[in-house]
């Protein structure tokens, strides 16, 4: 068994669980420490694998269970450890939950052909499935705080990452498909304090229409608001403590219900808001965004200090590196030499799939460039900030699909020796603790060939 640091499916809220499985008679088949494992749970898991396009015939229920072992294993440890998890810690753990869902329910519908939301499914609110749950999301992450300690201090050398490298049979090697790695150099327009000020004034007038009865907030959402995902909605956010920036929850805890809020400012631009419901820590609002927008005046000068950047890079003048340093100013790839780090993976290298996935712009700038060759200077919109910019790209590297290799793929290996690493610690960690827990196991799963020895063996 491979334990998968913490696997994503652990305490799975029951929602997947719940989608797909009848109700079935239920019993205990399995217990560490105080916490027990269900059959229901086992049967969820694996409608959950068949979901996932898993066939019956590689499903494990024994290996289900060592993994729900090993979890409750964790969790017995981490009350033993008396580890702490705030209540806004574990609100913002199940709004990520509850957003997952939801975007992975937005094509599902009932036979009838009407969509299927998770409140409709449950006959339930939001606040009363996030009661339900939150003591298992506690667990999870308590248990995720052990496993953390585990293999915290764990890394490898350059020397074990070779060893590792050599272990494997060549005939196994991965294959490594087509990469690339981008850079750039981006200028946002200057945001000056007229620019902000006419922003202002727009949204104040925007308010006093709706404060006045003259526009719903809905219909002022739909024509005004720049936030996209959630203009077309009547402004509405659904968030708990922790979820949002602390100027948009201050004001939301501010307020009554009912209540518009005066304009306030974030880092996004300027807002204001109607409190909808609170409860504890969630709440709901209805809001509305306006951002400041930079002049054509500035936007023109951003424009000629592009193509001045551009002009001395075709004419050798300046190399790449200095580029970046004067020109850019743009705060997430400057200091990196302008390389552009893939969110997905959290590297500078890209797969051809990730790039159309995050950036397809990016991709059809830069298909047809060789090594090092520069785009022409465009105009973008940074998903990041929120806001458009002047860039100039070029493909740093790209990689054609091979065998993978320490010299081209050094990075990935490293990562798959420190994961062996890791597993060596925690099958280790098991071990130790399995001697110390109460642990019981079902007649039903007696014939099981678990990697560990859970229980000793009969005399």
């Amino acid at each position: 068994m491979k334990y998968s640091i913490f696997l994503s499916l652990f305490f799975t809220l029951a929602f997947t669980e719940s989608f797909a499985q009848p109700k079935i008679i239920d019993k205990v088949v399995a217990q560490v420490g105080d916490n027990i494992v269900l059959h229901s749970e086992i049967e969820g898991q694996k409608q959950s694998m068949k979901q996932n396009g898993v066939t019956d015939q590689d499903i494990d229920e024994c290996a289900i269970l060592e993994q729900m072992l090993y979890n409750f294993l964790l969790v017995n440890q981490a009350e033993l450890d008396s580890i702490q998890i705030s209540d806004e810690q574990v609100d913002a753990e199940m709004e990520n939950k509850l957003r997952l869902i939801e975007s992975q329910m937005k094509n599902v519908k009932d036979e009838k052909g009407n969509p299927i939301t998770i409140e409709s499914f449950y006959g339930k609110t939001k606040l009363q499935i996030k009661e339900e749950f939150r003591a298992t999301i506690k667990k999870r992450m308590q248990g995720q705080e052990v496993e953390r300690g585990i293999t915290a201090t764990i890394d490898v050398s350059p020397m074990e990452v070779e060893t590792f490298f050599n272990s494997i049979p060549k005939d196994s090697l991965p294959y490594i498909n087509s990469q690339l790695s981008f850079q750039q150099i981006a200028i946002f327009p200057a945001i000056t304090k007229n620019d902000k000020e006419i922003a202002y004034k727009q949204i104040s007038d925007i308010r006093k229409q709706v404060a006045s009865g003259k526009t719903s907030f809905c219909s002022a959402a739909a024509f005004y608001s720049e936030d996209p995902g959630s203009a077309k909605a009547c402004g509405r956010i659904e968030a708990t403590r922790g979820a949002m920036v602390k100027p948009f929850e201050a004001t939301a805890y501010s307020l009554k219900v009912g209540e518009i809020s005066e304009v306030f400012e974030t880092e996004f631009g300027y807002h204001f808001m109607q409190l909808i419901e609170r409860k504890g820590d969630d709440y709901i609002v209805n809001h509305i965004l306006i951002a400041p927008k930079f002049s054509l005046d500035n936007l023109d000068a951003s424009s000629k200090r592009m193509e001045k950047c551009y002009s001395e890079l075709k004419e050798n003048k300046v190399t790449w590196e200095d580029a970046v340093k004067i020109y850019s100013n743009d705060a997430n790839t400057k200091e990196n030499n302008g390389y552009i780090t893939n969110p997905i993976t959290g590297e500078i290298k890209w797969s051809v799939e990730q790039v159309n996935q995050v950036d397809p712009m990016m991709f059809q700038l830069t298909d047809g460039l060789e090594l090092n060759q520069v785009t022409a200077p465009l105009l973008y919109y940074d998903f990041n900030e929120r806001k458009e910019a002047i860039r100039i790209v070029r493909v740093a590297e790209r990689t054609m699909p091979h065998v993978g290799n320490l010299k081209d793929d050094y990075n990935l290996f490293r990562m798959m020796a420190l994961e062996q690493k890791k597993q060596q610690a925690i099958a280790k960690w098991t071990k130790t603790k399995i001697s110390t827990a109460y642990i019981r196991i079902d007649d039903s799963f007696k014939n099981c060939t678990f990697e560990n020895q859970w229980v000793p063996k009969a005399p």
